[in-house]
């Protein structure tokens, strides 16, 4: 009879995470947390049905190796160099300033350095799943504080392999740490000629998969490099999880990353589940029990020390005190992969006494708090960053008159324009080719100067929060445009203008459907969501082809807009009859022609250029500043910017359009 154990832990685990996570995420909680609640139950310090974690060893070694694999997959070295400054900056003064720090406080406890660093290794890590949730849910991972955040998570990923390989040495397990050394920096160098070299080996292999155009190749391709890549590293000293890493890596690169991400998330959250279930079977709630004030007390002070030192790293890179903040906050707990980097240390002895109970349970703890923390961050920011400037007398007056407050008073029926991304730069530029005054305000340094490089009144700052909507005269502008890609900061920051520009036409770009009601409700004007206009754009060409006249197109397209895209979204039946100009035998019979300087028709009438009998059209007004004239008046003559209505068939019209628009000049 065969040994039917390894089923059946996994039947339980898999079984009893079902509902636990369910609950988990009612709660709005990480799904890791209810896999950490269910190794609590089903562990020794529970009730017992898997009483020996190590029999569910083999399955968290596996989630490991896919979690990680995962991880690289996630990661893009792209990013990487194109954030670089953020990367390297943000994330280096992050995690060297916590271990410094724990490697400060163990020392002067008396801790061994070794341990003190691994410590401060642990600490420095924060949950790039958990984080990533929670502002993916809430819209905010391309925000200000949600670039610099997910810049310093990953510079710590980047950290993950390194750190595993100086653990041995933080061990003391090498008595000659010069060559322990020395070992680390071989494997690094191993590391990187397999990550690059392999980069040019996996891209040409898939290349030639892909053309079979047969997915269950392509996704044994993936599996075999992810599991020759490990055998490889582990042959050159390295662990299967970080060949794993390396594997990851190696793919995300080519243009097969995303399909290969998508074909191994589900085995990643089975395993990787079954990795976390087993580190829960580890939690002594008998420690917990004997010493509840330690436990809870570490963990604050943990959260707090950690988003401290990640608030200054941010600030230091000139980032406004706010966003470091949220930044700082959003960082406060502990990752997943200090997990993976405790279990190695447990191996290496490099806990002493009850630390790892405490460890796991602070960890734990931490991430059970983050999302609330994530929530609650704009407020906390908010009130700290008044309370500072408060103190340091920085009121906004200051921050005014270092911002050109003179200039920014004497605005008057302007622009504003909140976001300098690729659709504020181009708006900003078309109003003020316009001739239209406009102040961009923008959370990104480098934009800001892009701004201001480019002509415009440019300031740095949160143009969802009122005291700067203020200093840029919001109360006296015209326009408000939002075009930022955070959903929260479009409602505060429409909630905010509406509030103090009454009369002011606000507009809204968004990326979220869901938004738009919300939106409406604040205050805004319009709200322009990118995919239903590119849609709306592709149905205006449609209806060209079908020779529909341009007038009658702009009609059905402010219609779609004006019950604000119901007909896309499905929230409004289709009331369009275009087919109806068909039968009527005139959609092609109408055209409106300006009347350019120098053309043929400056300086007369329809009846002085007998158009009629000239070109077969008929005109049946004329628009004049806005104004529409139906009249017949001999004493009437064209002037240039005069729109011309006139019917007639499409070649009569071409004829009678010649006559508006200037002569070319002549060529030599």
């Amino acid at each position: 009879m065969h040994d039917l154990g390894i089923l059946r832990d996994l039947a339980i685990i898999a079984g009893l995470s079902i509902p636990v996570v369910a609950l988990a995420q009612r709660l709005r909680l990480p799904p890791l947390v209810g896999f950490l609640a269910v190794g609590l139950l089903i562990g020794p310090s529970g009730f017992a049905l898997i009483p020996d974690p190590d029999e569910v060893s083999a399955l968290s070694e596996i989630g490991v190796v896919l979690l990680l694999f995962a991880i690289g997959l996630e990661l893009s070295l792209s990013d990487v160099l194109r954030w670089g400054r953020s990367v390297v900056v943000a994330g280096g003064l992050q995690v060297s300033g916590t271990v410094a720090l724990a490697l400060g406080v163990g020392l002067a406890a008396g801790l061994p350095p070794g341990r003190a660093v691994f410590y401060g290794t642990l600490a420095a890590m924060s949950s790039t799943a958990v984080v990533t949730k929670t502002y993916a849910d809430r819209g905010e991972l391309d925000t200000a504080h949600g670039r610099e955040v997910i810049s310093i998570l990953l510079f710590q990923d980047l950290c993950i392999v390194p750190i595993m390989l100086l653990l041995p040495l933080a061990a003391g397990a090498s008595a000659d740490s010069g060559a322990a050394m020395m070992d680390v920096l071989v494997g690094l160098a191993a590391m990187t000629v397999l990550i690059f070299g392999g980069r040019a080996i996996v891209r040409a292999t898939l290349d030639r998969i892909v053309l079979l155009r047969n997915r269950e190749l392509f996704t044994l391709c993936v599996g075999f490099v992810a599991l020759g890549t490990a055998l490889v590293a582990a042959e050159a000293g390295f662990s299967l999880a970080i060949g794993a890493f390396i594997a990851g890596l190696v793919i995300s690169e080519s243009e097969y990353g995303l399909q290969a991400l998508s074909d191994v998330i589900p085995f990643r959250s089975l395993f990787s589940g079954v990795f976390f279930t087993s580190i829960g079977m580890l939690l002594d709630l008998g420690v917990v029990m004997d010493a509840p004030v330690a436990v809870f007390g570490m963990t604050l002070v943990l959260m707090i020390v950690k988003g401290v030192i990640a608030t200054g790293a941010v600030v230091l890179r000139g980032v406004r005190l706010e966003t470091g903040l949220r930044s700082g906050i959003s960082l406060a707990q502990v990752g997943e992969f200090s997990f993976v980097l405790a279990a190695v240390g447990l191996d290496l002895g490099l806990f002493a006494g009850d630390d790892y109970q405490l460890f796991l349970t602070a960890a734990a703890l931490s991430m059970m708090a983050t999302p609330f923390l994530i929530g609650s961050a704009y407020r906390v920011s908010e009130a700290i960053g008044q309370m500072v400037r408060g103190t340091l007398h920085l009121g906004r007056e200051a921050d005014a008159e270092a911002r050109g407050g003179d200039e920014l008073s004497a605005l008057r029926d302007h622009a504003v324009v909140v976001g300098y991304g690729v659709a504020g730069r181009y708006l900003a530029r078309m109003l003020q080719a316009a001739g239209i005054r406009c102040v961009v305000i923008d959370q990104n340094g480098a934009l800001v100067r892009q701004a201001a490089d480019d002509g415009l009144l440019a300031v740095y700052g949160d143009g969802a929060h009122p005291s700067m909507l203020e200093e840029v005269g919001c109360e006296r502008a015209r326009l408000v445009v939002y075009a930022i890609s955070s959903p929260v900061e479009e409602r505060r920051g429409v909630a905010a203008a509406r509030e103090l520009a009454p009369g002011a036409t606000i507009v809204v770009r968004t990326r979220y459907v869901r938004a738009i009601e919300d939106l409406m409700r604040l205050g805004a004007n319009e709200v322009v969501v990118e995919e239903f206009e590119a849609s709306l754009e592709l149905f205006a060409r449609a209806l060209r082809s079908y020779e529909i006249p341009p007038r009658r197109i702009a009609h059905e397209l402010s219609a779609v807009r004006d019950e604000h895209y119901g007909l896309l979204r499905g929230t409004a039946a289709p009331d369009m009859a275009l087919d109806a100009l068909q039968h009527l035998g005139i959609h092609d019979a109408l055209e409106l022609v300006e009347v350019e300087v120098g053309s043929k028709a400056e300086g007369e009438n329809a009846r002085t250029l007998d158009l009629r009998r000239r070109t077969g059209a008929i005109q049946i007004a004329v628009v004049r500043g806005g104004v529409p004239i139906y009249r017949r008046d001999d004493a009437f003559r064209y002037q240039p910017g005069d729109t011309a209505v006139i019917v007639g068939d499409p070649e009569a019209l071409e004829r009678a359009a010649a006559l508006f628009r200037a002569d070319p000049p002549a060529t030599l």
